[in-house]
């Protein structure tokens, strides 16, 4: 068996930053299996166009492509029932659902005004002046510098958007409950992007979601707290 995952990453390989090749990575590890990494960068479009996508996390499953990070979770759930759930059943694949969407919109969504300008410091010239272009025009013009400029106050916004989560992982170890499946990868792949690219504190020590956080990177023998990052 040959698994392959192109994941994006910038001047440094071995930095893996995107929030949606994280899920992959963490469910990957949370099956017990081991993907060889294909670094792959913001300009390299044409290395992934003939498996279908234009966009990471790209799965390859002895050379057959699985695209998006969604739905490679289910592929491994579906493809691999003798290793250990994703979802620990079909109504928790349903919830995961849910907290699939809720970690784009809420989460990545959340976090990307806050960290925006920082993350071209990890491109090399090429991809950066693409990055820069690509996500100013989603600002109506406004340059990356500006669109993050009131960042101070919108983290404030930010953990308030977090309480539903908070009030959950007060009362249980991870938002799987006991242990962390999916749900919880699906929510960390976020906090992961913004500690692999950007020095800017998203959350307070004392908050529960911290201290989730901080399991998580601890989790899978430290693989995620070990990956190149900012201590924040």
């Amino acid at each position: 068996m040959s698994l392959k995952l192109y994941e994006l990453v910038g001047t440094d390989a071995a930095r893996p930053f995107s929030p949606y090749c994280w899920r992959t990575r963490m469910a990957l590890a949370h099956k017990g299996l081991a993907a060889e990494s294909l670094p792959w960068r913001f300009t390299e479009k044409s290395a992934i166009a003939p498996h279908g996508s234009e966009k990471v996390p790209v799965l390859l499953h002895d050379d057959k492509p699985v695209v998006d990070s969604w739905a490679i979770a289910n592929y491994l759930e579906d493809n691999f029932p003798d290793r250990p759930s994703l979802f620990g059943g079909e109504g928790g694949r349903a919830m995961a659902r849910m907290i699939n969407a809720w970690g784009d919109i809420v989460i990545v969504g959340g976090i990307f005004p806050l960290i925006v300008a920082d993350i071209p410091n990890n491109l090399d010239e090429v991809d950066a002046a693409y990055f820069r272009q690509s996500r100013e025009a989603r600002f109506g013009g406004r340059t990356l510098e500006q669109a993050m400029a009131s960042r101070d106050t919108g983290v404030v916004a930010f953990r308030k958007s977090l309480e539903v989560m908070r009030q959950t992982v007060k009362k249980q170890p991870f938002i799987g409950g006991a242990a962390p499946n999916y749900a919880d990868y699906l929510v960390f792949g976020g906090f992961q992007w913004a500690r692999a690219t950007s020095p800017f504190k998203l959350l307070e020590a004392d908050d529960p979601v911290y201290a989730w956080r901080e399991k998580l990177l601890d989790a899978f023998d430290g693989m995620a707290r070990t990956s190149p990052g900012f201590s924040v």
